[in-house]
């Protein structure tokens, strides 16, 4: 019996290639495209309610619907196309994106607002006049600002250095009870309310003065310490027990002193993030108004003396202004304003002045 061998047979041409990995799969941007539609279909939505019953338009509501309108639509859409499997991934993380732009849209509604509300007082005049035997119109807050950064500049130079020398001190010296009463007396003082380091600050200062009715900016920066000393202590301690035990390690073992490794390895590791904390301190503080209308009072001329007479802050001026309203009142109100406006400009220079002090101290790991 004769086998003979089948000769093999040639690949039949195929029209067209289909590649598994990538069929059933939306384009790359698809996400990007799914978003913007749905954000350019509610922003038309609103935009004609607006128009309509000839209210603002409600730039808020928009992004909000419209990112909600993304979230299911980018779901149904990779559901069709993608499947089960990409679809979940895809609205988990749409869920994701919808949640930071919930916690995000109070702070853009706050910045748009008191940006479009305080632009019409933003002028030269705010910002070198001040509010002595000024009735109405115009006007400025210089004595305001002014109170407010010799105030705020005074509770810091009073807080920094004992909140950092505190954390020092429980990170690297204390054991025991000491240090757990420190730490249980900074947790409890994190949650006093503001009034209450007012009041503090008004009692200590009428009883070294022996006057019930004392006022002056010192006192207003003792107050604002009080509110910033524990912020400082548990930003700083943080920032020091991320140290690496291996470099203080390092240093010990070339006979170098335990302060001057805290002076010249600890701190200068952790300087970035100590400086990002002073400055969440300090933000903490400067929009304070119960404690500073307590102690330091409120007046409408310059006052540059901390120790004596009273001494207005951004906070109590943006307060009375909006709350003792004269005639016209529009021009109460854009002060009002335009001192929000200053005050939240303030807090993003200092923090721009942190991040630029904390890069340039920072030390530097990269090989030359």
């Amino acid at each position: 019996m004769s086998i003979t061998a089948t000769p093999p047979q040639a690949p039949v041409a195929q029209s067209g290639i289909s590649n598994s990995l990538t069929a059933g799969k939306l384009p790359r941007y698809a996400s990007l495209y799914v978003l913007a539609g749905a954000l350019a279909v509610t922003s038309a939505i609103f935009g004609l309610v607006a128009v309509t019953s000839g209210a603002m338009f409600d730039i808020v509501g928009a992004v909000f619907w419209g990112v909600l309108l993304y979230t299911a639509s980018i779901w149904l859409i990779s559901r069709l196309v993608e499947g089960a499997r990409k679809a979940t991934d895809r609205f988990v993380t749409a869920l994701v994106a919808m949640a930071f732009t919930i916690a995000l849209l109070p702070l853009i509604s706050v910045a748009f607002t008191t940006i479009v509300n305080g632009l019409p007082r933003f002028d030269l005049d705010f910002f070198s006049q001040s509010m002595r035997n000024v009735v109405g119109e115009g006007g400025g807050a210089l004595h305001a600002i002014m109170g407010t950064l010799l105030i705020t500049g005074m509770a810091a130079l009073i807080s920094v250095p004992v909140g950092l020398l505190t954390a020092i001190y429980l990170v690297e010296y204390g054991r025991g009870k000491l240090k757990h009463a420190i730490t249980f007396f900074v947790d409890v003082m994190t949650g006093i309310p503001s009034i209450v380091a007012g009041l503090f600050a008004f009692a200590l200062f009428a009883l070294i003065t022996d006057d019930p009715g004392v006022r002056m900016g010192f006192g207003g920066a003792v107050a604002l310490s009080v509110l910033m000393i524990p912020v400082v202590v548990r930003s700083s301690e943080e920032m020091l027990k991320l140290v690496p035990n291996d470099l203080r390690e390092a240093s010990y073992a070339l006979g170098v002193p335990k302060w001057l490794t805290i002076l010249k390895v600890v701190l200068p590791t952790s300087i970035a993030g100590i400086i990002t904390g002073i400055m969440i301190a300090v933000a903490r503080v400067i929009g304070e108004t119960a404690p500073l209308l307590i102690i330091a009072g409120f007046t409408t001329s310059m006052n540059y003396n901390l120790f004596a007479d009273r001494m207005m802050t951004l906070p109590v001026f943006v307060y009375t202004q909006y709350m003792n309203q004269g005639n016209p009142p529009e021009a109460y109100v854009e002060r009002a304003w335009a001192g929000a406006l200053t005050l939240i400009l303030i807090v993003a220079l200092l923090n721009v002045i942190a991040r630029i002090i904390a890069k340039a101290f920072s030390p530097k790991t990269g090989r030359r």
